[in-house]
């Protein structure tokens, strides 16, 4: 007979069912998508709520208590239950669907977003309309607070619970106008460093990746102008000789959406001869929204806009 469990929320129910059923951080941790540590520490927080160990090592492994034991189909049948209760219906009827959609993003990637969401809104779901958010100075609960239903950019600062999928990755190319001196020849580091920068930076930072990069070689470059917007540094460096960093394809991968404004800025795209690292833009949102199905049709579509149909699936894991 199962021993009734004390509150727990769902996150913590399926946690625990996962570690009681697997008997292991490790593969408990890889069942959730999640890390080892981060499943330690939610078996922590499991031992103090239910006051017994739950697992306790034996040699090279780990067993179940009696209490263990004894919740063990309980957490199972909770788990079903749960499973059951967020599983789809029969699907959605997006033609009916009248809803707003608040996505937090930087002004690059709502501006490469934008065109091709409200056209698939137009002809799937046209009752969808979006509201874009700059992204916020410093991490925040917004997701969690359900003031934004959806984070696109380079996600690093989540709540553990929050889901995350990896969209796109991307290189750094220096954007020059037409006829800069750069254009001319081959590009080196002396001359990246030579030329006057323009930086973006919300916390208005002069200093970034290429700045390390120039370091490994002796070199610093000065930067004239910090802006916080990607589309304002991209439209002073069209105006005038500064030059910009740009976001674009991989070598070999189809052009990538977020260089889109550049091209009509008619900017040049110059390869940088230094080892920046990659930019890996995902995007995140909070478990509850995972098995609504006009959420789904939101991430769905967002991947059609800025990931190549080509391009293998990405996964989905919790922070």
């Amino acid at each position: 007979m199962s021993t009734p469990l004390p509150n727990l929320d769902a996150n913590l129910a399926v946690a625990l069912d996962a570690l009681l059923a697997e008997q292991s951080v490790t593969r408990a941790a890889a069942r959730l998508h999640t890390s080892p540590a981060a499943m330690s520490r939610t078996l922590a927080r499991l031992r103090r709520l239910l006051q017994d160990p739950l697992l306790v090592r034996a040699g090279q492994a780990l067993v179940p208590t009696p209490r263990a034991e004894a919740i063990r189909d309980e957490a199972a049948a909770v788990v079903r239950r749960l499973e059951a209760l967020l599983s789809p219906s029969g699907g959605i009827d997006l033609a009916v669907v009248r809803r707003t959609f608040t996505v937090q993003t930087a002004d690059l990637v709502g501006a490469a977003l934008a065109p091709g969401l409200l056209e698939l809104a137009r002809q799937q779901a046209p009752g969808v309309t979006l509201r874009v958010l700059a992204e916020e100075w410093e991490a925040g609960p917004a997701l969690r607070e359900g003031r934004v239903d959806l984070e696109i950019g380079a996600i690093d600062h989540v709540d553990p619970e929050t889901q995350v999928e990896e969209l796109i990755t991307l290189r750094m190319a220096a954007g020059v106008r037409a006829g800069h001196p750069l254009t001319e020849g081959t590009l080196t580091p002396a001359g990246l460093a030579a030329a006057e920068h323009v930086a973006v930076s919300r916390r208005g930072r002069f200093t970034g990746p290429m700045d390390m990069a120039l370091a490994e070689h002796g070199l610093t470059r000065r930067v004239s102008v910090v802006l916080p917007s990607h589309l304002a540094a991209m439209a002073l460096a069209a105006a005038s000789d500064v030059v910009c960093l740009v976001p674009t394809a991989l070598p070999g991968q189809p052009p990538a959406p977020l260089s889109d404004m550049a091209h009509a800025l008619e900017l040049r795209l110059l390869d940088i001869p230094l080892p920046l690292p990659p930019l890996t833009i995902g995007m995140a949102w909070h478990p509850r929204h995972t098995a609504d199905g006009a959420h789904q049709w939101l991430r769905d579509a967002v991947r059609r806009v800025l990931r190549p149909a080509d391009r293998p699936g990405s996964t989905v894991r919790s922070r």
